[in-house]
């Protein structure tokens, strides 16, 4: 059963988030993909939100460029924790979708990492560190990737 829910706004947006769904994988995170616009498909976004704790997810990475509206719409619609990802586009590369996504007015927080990959992998480790709290193998796994960090020297 997916323990992350990872939300993107378009197909185009995979690219960009194909490192989160990599070290998921490594980090043995079971999850699952799926593409909702929050303007396009309000009613899937909303669908998704409401149901979203019943298939057992327990943290949702929602990623978007632009108005980047997907992780505080999905958040209206959940209390589980939303990572928000703001994605590069346009000729504001991604800094109008980080200002988006760090604006939620008090009460329906989102959390928010850093714009494009690094972001990405951010948001993936970070759900890791979520679901460490719960679950002892992913803490294990999310330990071990620091302790080779920290031997990387990167």
């Amino acid at each position: 059963m997916a323990l992350v829910g990872v939300v993107i706004g378009s197909k185009s947006d995979m690219e960009a988030m194909q490192p989160c769904l990599d070290i998921l994988k490594e980090l043995g995170i079971e999850h699952e993909v799926n593409v909702i616009s929050a303007h396009r498909t309000p009613e899937k976004a909303r669908h998704y939100g409401q149901t979203a704790r019943e298939r057992g997810i327990e943290v949702v990475i929602a990623a978007a460029g632009g108005a980047a509206h997907l992780p505080g719409v999905l958040a209206s619609w959940t209390t589980i924790p939303i990572i928000g990802v703001p994605l590069p586009s346009g000729e504001l590369k991604g800094v109008d979708a980080l200002y988006s996504i760090v604006q939620m007015p008090a009460g329906i927080p989102v959390a928010c990492v850093a714009v494009g990959t690094a972001g990405a992998k951010n948001a993936a480790y970070l759900a890791a560190e979520i679901l460490g709290l719960k679950y002892d193998n992913i803490k294990r796994a999310y330990e071990e990737y620091r302790k080779k960090l920290q031997g990387d020297g990167k």
